[in-house]
This record gives structure tokens, C-alpha cells and sequence, in this order.
């Protein structure tokens, strides 16, 4: 009978086991913001942007700033991109990130076409956190024309560097007709090309001109500006996912799970919404597409397009 009893006991023991094994924690999501302005206006050379006029800009933002805002999930580490013109504060953000490895890679600010590009360029791409520059749509439209100009963007796909563009939804066509002239050049789109949006409808001209971008198997969307898009430059742009679901489902079905990044545009976001709500928009939008597709959005694609160093 007492035997009986053990082998009753264990079973149940065995039974239960089980249940009593932790689960394995999933690993934590890793967050890199591509799109972060870092400046300093207190230094004694000031800074050329933003504005002291600027109530909302003008003030420090470091690593340390960034770090100190509310999210829901912890960022990694972030890509800067550089907004100054002045040639010495590429360097100015080379040495803050020697300081704090939070700063993984850094979209410097050069001139293509001018004659010392191709010095400067080989200057701080010595910095493996160098990885890119940033053009506008102005310089864009008017140096593909520029022989000159060509060459030293080619310059950046023949070190395996990147190449950010910024304007309207007008440069979408200047980002293809780069594409196709050098398709060997990793180019990102800055947010979603600032289209408008009003949570209601999308431009078809934007839409059509995304579409023909995308096209390019090494182009990039970097999905940032969401807040900006909607005007609300007093704080209140909407937290709701849905507002933007139909500026992110063409951003989805044109690029696809491999080829959209995560960027804040912070601290410049701040005049429409806080960081946790940038954050949180699209990590809704993005988890609703899985773990693989969120992993892709807010680290691994942002690997593929920058090649950001961890550190």
C-alpha cells in the first residue's frame, strides 16, 4: 500500500513538474533610432542651427538628453545625422560618440561635388562609425547633372558607405533616377519623403513615386517624421495607430519587411509629439507583423542599410 502510494505521489510530482519550469525569457527587443540630432549650443562656437529663437530646439541635446525621455521599450543605440554645414562638427560628433557608445554610427554632412570632398570624405570615413552623409533634394536635383557631383556619391558606394537624401515627396523620383544610375549605392529616404498626412487621405502622386523607388533593391524607407506629417507643431499629434495606417500599409506593401527603418527625428519630434508616442506608433503597427518583421524594423534592417557598429 505504501508503495502504492509513493508511485501515486511521484506521478503527480512528475505531472506537475513542468508547470513549475520558468518559461525562457525572450530577448529583449534591440532598438536602434537612425534619425537623432545631437548639438550642443553652449559651446563657445555656438551652432548654426537651431535658432536662438528656437523655444522648443534651442537648448542641449546629447546622448544623455535623448536617454532621459520616457519610452516603452529602451533604445539601444542611435545613428546620428548630422544638420550642421560646418565641416569641423562631423568631427565634434565623431569625438562625443568616442565618449558614449549609445552613438553606434553617424550620417556625416559633406558637400559632393566640391573639390575637397574627396579628401574630407576619406578624412572621416578613417572612423568606422562614419557611415554616410546626408544630401537634400535641391543638392540632389541639381548634381545629378554634375559629373563631379556623381563621382563623389559614388565615392560613398565604393567604401560601402550610405547615402541619406531629404526633401518632399518630390525627391522621390531624383532617389530613382540615382538608384538606376548607381545601383550599387545603399540610399535612405528620409521620413517617408514629408508627405502630409491627415489620417485620412494618402497623396496618389506620392504613393505612385514611393512605389516606383522602391523598385530599387537598394533603396531604403526610413519610416520617421510620422508626427511631423501631420502639422500639429503644438504637441498634439495623435497617438493612435490608426491615423497613419494608411501612410504605413503603402510604406509596407511597397518595401516590404527588409527595407523600412526606425528613425525618431528626435529632438525635432518634440514639437508634435513625445518620444513614447513616436516609439509606440510604430512599434503597434510593426508587432502586429510579427516578431521577425518588428526585429527587422527596429535593428536589423537599420544593419543592412548603415552597417552601424555595435559596440
Amino acid at each position: 500500500m505504501k508503495s502504492r502510494r509513493q508511485f501515486l505521489a511521484t506521478t503527480a510530482a512528475l505531472a506537475v513538474a513542468p508547470a513549475l519550469v520558468a518559461a525562457p525569457k525572450a530577448a529583449p527587443l534591440v532598438i536602434i533610432d537612425t534619425h537623432t540630432h545631437f548639438y550642443d549650443p553652449t559651446r563657445p562656437t555656438g551652432v548654426p542651427w537651431p535658432g536662438k529663437g528656437d523655444k522648443v530646439l534651442y537648448r542641449p541635446t546629447l546622448p544623455a538628453n535623448y536617454r532621459a525621455q520616457e519610452v516603452p521599450q529602451p533604445v539601444t543605440g542611435t545613428v546620428v545625422v548630422e544638420a550642421s554645414p560646418l565641416l569641423e562638427d562631423n568631427q565634434w560628433i565623431l569625438d562625443l560618440a568616442a565618449k558614449d557608445r549609445f552613438i553606434v554610427g553617424f550620417v556625416g554632412n559633406l558637400k559632393p561635388g566640391e573639390d575637397a570632398f574627396a579628401g574630407n570624405l576619406k578624412r572621416f570615413a578613417a572612423n568606422p562609425l562614419y557611415r554616410g552623409i546626408r544630401v537634400n533634394e535641391g543638392a540632389l536635383r541639381t548634381g545629378l547633372g554634375n559629373a563631379s557631383f556623381v563621382t563623389d556619391i559614388k565615392r560613398l558606394a565604393d567604401a560601402d558607405l550610405e547615402l541619406d537624401v531629404n526633401g518632399g515627396p518630390a525627391l522621390l523620383p531624383e532617389v530613382a533616377r540615382l538608384a538606376k544610375e548607381l545601383p550599387a549605392l545603399r540610399i535612405v529616404i528620409n521620413h517617408l519623403a514629408n508627405t502630409r498626412i491627415d489620417g485620412k487621405t494618402v497623396s496618389p502622386t506620392w504613393r505612385a513615386d514611393l512605389e516606383a523607388a522602391a523598385k530599387f533593391p537598394k533603396v531604403f524607407l526610413k519610416v520617421s517624421a510620422l508626427v511631423e506629417g501631420t502639422g500639429k507643431n503644438d504637441g498634439s499629434a495623435p497617438r493612435d495607430v490608426e491615423f497613419y495606417r494608411p501612410w504605413l500599409d503603402v510604406a509596407w506593401n511597397a518595401f516590404g519587411p527588409d527595407r523600412l527603418i526606425y528613425g525618431s527625428n528626435w529632438p525635432v519630434s518634440e514639437r508634435f509629439a513625445k518620444l513614447a508616442t513616436v516609439q509606440g506608433i510604430v512599434h503597434d503597427y510593426f508587432s502586429a507583423k510579427g516578431p521577425e518583421a518588428l526585429a527587422k524594423f527596429f535593428a536589423g534592417n537599420a544593419q543592412t542599410a548603415y552597417r552601424w557598429v555595435k559596440r
